[in-house]
């Protein structure tokens, strides 16, 4: 399948009912002119809507008049929605995580590292709609980055050398790691090291995924004849190798920037993005809603 953002229009044209202007070279684009809450009723508007996210893997929207009835519905229709075992969710709207930082978050506590939301389930979220509730001044900013472009800028011989490599994703070493031992192994039992390979291909586009991000512990399939001479080759050296796949979200020529204000919305394609939930607005607030969309299993 052709590359989707080869096709994207030039900055302000117009493909469609809905006004598209494209934010960066490879990832992003911000929507004018929709209502998502009446997105959330009608099926052709809806579809176009899904279309353009898969073309820009991430979708941004500012001033929506959106209840949260309206959030849980609008996002449902892309599929079920997912709780968080550590989040929780809204009681009144299953499915609705609230990420409320306030003056009562300590601020020596870390906000995010670049992710895709939920690798250490066995089935990743197909994606999410975020809401901001509450934006600092300034700071705050979330940053998204186009993990197939991440893939297909690879060196030959990295994309040879990965071929049917898998990896464990692990919600004990991450969202675990500062719970009591009885808890974390709790939460380990609820939810086991999950196993993806290390490029996906998305079910809908064809595109090849650079799939590794920070729930990512190690290699389950590395130490093979082929790459393991001693004990050298097998540690340190496929934790060098896969530090290396991670650090390529941190290219910024993947990424979009994106600040928020308060009822501005991202849609993102959690299947060929990661994100980053940028931590420099403390002692401000920041409140955001997000109803997470459940994924298939990555193959």
């Amino acid at each position: 399948m052709t590359d989707i953002l080869s096709s994207a229009p030039p900055t302000g044209s117009r493909r469609t009912s809905i006004d598209v202007e494209p934010l960066t070279c490879t990832i992003g684009a911000e929507l004018r002119g929709v209502s998502l809450a009446d997105a959330a009723r009608d099926d052709d508007l809806f579809a176009e809507i899904k279309g353009l996210l898969l073309r820009y893997k991430v979708l941004f929207l500012r001033d929506q008049d959106l209840s949260r009835a309206d959030h849980v519905a609008f996002a449902s229709r892309f599929g079920p929605l997912e709780d968080h075992p550590v989040a929780g969710s809204d009681p009144d709207h299953p499915g609705l995580v609230r990420i409320y930082k306030d003056l009562d978050s300590p601020p020596e506590h870390y906000e995010n590292a670049l992710h895709t939301d939920g690798t250490w389930r066995v089935n990743p979220s197909m994606g999410a709609v975020l809401r901001c509730v509450e934006s600092p001044p300034v700071g705050g900013d979330t940053i998204w980055v186009n993990m197939a472009e991440a893939y297909r800028r690879l060196p030959d011989h990295v994309k040879a050398r990965i071929e049917g490599l898998r990896a464990r994703h692990s919600i004990e070493a991450t969202f675990g790691a500062v719970m009591p031992k009885e808890q974390r192994h709790a939460l380990k039992e609820r939810f086991p090291d999950a196993e993806h390979p290390v490029v996906r291909t998305h079910p809908e586009t064809d595109e090849k995924i650079l799939f590794v991000n920070a729930f990512a512990t190690h290699f389950v399939n590395y130490h093979t004849p082929e790459n393991v001479r001693f004990g050298q080759d097998y540690a340190p050296g496929a934790s060098h190798l896969l530090t290396y796949l991670i650090s390529q979200a941190a290219i910024p020529e993947y990424q979009v920037r994106w600040r928020w204000t308060p009822n501005s919305v991202a849609i993102w394609d959690n299947r060929s993005t990661q994100h980053y939930a940028v931590q420099d607005y403390w002692p401000a607030v920041r409140k955001m809603e997000r109803a997470g969309i459940v994924g298939d299993r990555p193959f």
